[in-house]
C-alpha cells in the first residue's frame, strides 16, 4: 500500500507531540562529547542515540518524529537492531537531514544560500529505501543594515522549492525551513522589521513552491518565531 505525503506529514504534526532532533554531525557531536568527557567514536555515537531511541515512555508519548544524521539511518542498535525499526515501533516517523549546509552568497558577507542540491534525486532514493520519510532543508536569511536582499531570499526559496519538489517526487515529507536567524541589533532587527521580513520570505517561498508543483498538503513548513534581535537589549 503506497504511503499518502499528507498522511506521513498528519503524523509528525500529531498534538502534544513534537519531532527530536538527532542529527547532530560528527563535528557537531563532538562538542557534547567533549563537554563529558567521552570519546567520539561510532559506537559512542551509536550508544548515546540508542539511549534516546529506547526512552520508551518519552518517545511513545511525546515524540512524533525523529531527524537523523545519514550515519545514523543506517546504524543499528547493540543488540542489531536497526535504528529505524526503534523509531517506527515508538509510533514516531523517522527522518534525515538532506542539506550540506550555508555557504557565502558570492559577493556577500554576511548572507547565505544552503547548498546540497546536486545529486539530491539519488540520495533521498537511497534515504527512502532505508526507512526515511521526512526530510529536513534549512534556509537562513540574515536582518542586517543591507540585508536581506532579494538575491538571498529569492536563492534560498527556490532552493528549498527545488528540494521540496525532489523529496515529494520520492515519497518522502519536505519540512521546508526558512529561517529569519533572531541575531540582529535593535536597530535594525525590531521586532516590526522581523514581521516585515518573515512576510516576504514566506510569501516569496510559497510562490516557489507553487512553481516547483509542490504539494502543499504534503509538506511541512518549520517558521521562526518573529521576534526583535538578540541583541537589542
Amino acid at each position: 500500500m503506497t504511503e499518502r505525503l499528507e498522511d506521513i506529514a498528519i503524523a509528525m504534526v500529531a498534538e502534544g507531540k513534537g519531532i527530536l532532533a538527532a542529527d547532530e554531525s560528527t563535528g557537531t557531536i563532538q562538542k557534547r562529547f567533549d563537554s563529558i568527557n567521552v570519546e567520539n567514536t561510532e559506537t559512542n555515537r551509536r550508544d548515546y542515540r540508542e539511549m534516546l531511541f529506547r526512552a520508551d515512555e518519552a518517545m511513545n508519548d511525546y515524540i512524533s518524529g525523529v531527524i537523523l544524521f545519514e550515519e545514523t539511518l543506517h546504524q543499528k542498535a547493540e543488540d542489531g537492531t536497526p535504528f529505524v525499526e526503534l523509531i517506527r515501533k515508538a509510533g514516531a516517523v523517522p527522518g534525515i537531514k538532506v542539506d550540506k549546509g550555508a555557504q557565502l552568497l558570492p559577493g556577500s558577507e554576511v548572507e547565505t544560500v544552503t547548498e546540497g542540491l546536486d545529486g539530491l534525486r539519488a540520495r533521498l532514493v537511497k534515504y527512502y529505501e532505508a526507512g526515511a520519510r521526512f526530510a529536513k532543508w534549512r534556509g537562513v536569511i540574515t536582518i542586517t543594515k543591507d540585508a536581506p536582499t532579494w538575491n538571498c531570499v529569492k536563492a534560498n526559496a527556490h532552493a528549498l522549492a527545488r528540494y521540496a519538489a525532489l523529496c515529494q517526487e520520492a515519497g518522502i515529507v519536505p519540512i521546508v525551513e526558512p529561517e529569519v536567524l533572531m541575531d540582529g541589533p535593535h536597530s535594525q532587527h525590531s521586532i516590526q522589521r522581523c514581521h516585515e521580513v518573515t512576510e516576504w520570505v514566506l510569501k516569496t517561498q510559497f510562490d516557489e513552491l507553487y512553481d516547483a508543483g509542490v504539494n502543499l498538503e504534503g509538506i511541512i513548513l518549520k517558521p521562526n518565531m518573529v521576534v526583535p534581535g538578540q541583541k537589542s537589549g
